[in-house]
């Protein structure tokens, strides 16, 4: 294998493909394979590169490692409208979709269903699961908490996660409305993502140790990432915290282990979904229509200037996916290198339509 620095030229199904044959190489089910493998390809595919295929490295390292189970045994506890889910120290992906797929019919017959989830592990982008519950007619809640990257309002050091919130609602003959938000000013993947390629990342971004700001994103990953519109960001972390891991038993703050810190044990991530099938509340045409007036009424908002267009959230996200799904995929040279080297180390071919420098 040549470490020469090149990027490569993927399709979606190419990299789909690689992902699913690495997956089940470590001992995941096949169909829990190309679960993993879409969200991780789906995020490039929408722009959302930190939360792509350059995370399957980490996950098949820590699967090798017996940190993260391969094939977990997932344990379903329903009261009525509640879910609670023992996601077995499964890979986040699986976890999660499994425990959305349990909860849709739940969801169809009461109007709403409750998801609480411990024992999982990062799940890539929340917005996979609000598209889950979207493609079944079913708006959502996600939540998810993660390892400490935002120090608390006043702190200099990093206790709750990043903590990202997301909304699906479907929409008749359109792209569904998807909101997908951490509590940071920045997801902290997109600060993993730079110091594996060794970019800068913005001012305003994150601290170092010592509470200063900084561009260096070794430095940031040592230190704090902000908190989303300052107090605001820590408070809703909080709020997520609860709702992802008193609620649902998972770990807390600090109690969250780390997937890029070696040697600590399994991570106990927790995640909570709320779904709502609108039919139970209204006519579901009525439903389509009132959102359609909604968006459309947005969009004639007077532009300001330099705005072309007014989207709606989710809309660039979709028109990224297909711009993406027809010229193929650019995997940058670091991550290109890491993914050969797996591919290598496991016997699957990192094959592609192209290289270029």
């Amino acid at each position: 294998m040549s470490d020469k620095q090149t990027s490569l030229l993927m399709n979606a199904s190419e990299l789909s493909s690689f992902g699913r044959q690495v997956l089940t190489r470590l001992g995941m089910p096949e169909s829990d394979a190309r679960i993993a493998a879409d969200s991780l390809v789906r995020a490039d595919l929408e722009g959302n590169e930190s939360h792509g295929i350059s995370r399957l490295p980490i996950y098949a390292r820590r699967m090798q490692e017996g940190r993260i189970a391969a094939n977990p045994d997932i344990a379903f506890d329903e009261t009525g409208v509640v879910l609670k889910v023992n996601g077995g120290n499964g890979l986040g992906q699986v976890v999660a979709y499994r425990a959305i797929e349990r909860a849709i019919p739940l969801a169809r017959t009461y109007g709403l269903a409750g998801v609480f989830v411990r024992g999982s592990n990062h799940f890539g982008t929340a917005a996979y699961f609000c598209q889950q519950a979207c493609e079944a007619d079913l708006a959502m809640m996600a939540m998810t908490n993660s390892p400490p990257g935002i120090p608390p309002w006043g702190g200099k050091q990093a206790f709750f996660g990043t903590n990202p919130v997301a909304f699906g609602f479907p929409r008749r003959e359109a792209p569904p409305i998807i909101v997908d938000m951490s509590s940071s000013v920045v997801a902290r993947g997109k600060i993993i993502l730079a110091n594996k390629t060794g970019s800068p990342i913005p001012s305003g971004w994150a601290i170092d140790e010592n509470g200063a700001d900084t561009t260096d994103p070794a430095a940031a990953l040592r230190g704090a990432v902000l908190p989303l519109g300052g107090a605001k960001g820590y408070a809703l972390a909080m709020a997520i915290e609860v709702m992802c891991s008193v609620l649902g038993g998972a770990a807390f703050g600090p109690h969250v282990n780390n997937l890029y810190k070696d040697g600590d044990p399994p991570a106990n991530v927790g995640h909570s979904f709320i779904l709502f099938d609108m039919v139970k509340w209204m006519d579901k045409d009525d439903y389509f229509d009132r959102l359609d007036d909604l968006v459309r009424e947005v969009k004639q908002v007077p532009r300001a200037a330099g705005s072309d267009e007014i989207h709606y959230p989710g809309e660039r996200r979709h028109a990224r996916h297909s711009e993406r799904s027809a010229s193929g995929l650019s995997i940058s040279p670091e991550v290109a290198n890491e993914l050969r080297q797996l591919g290598d180390r496991l016997g699957v071919e990192l094959s592609s339509g192209g290289s270029h420098s």
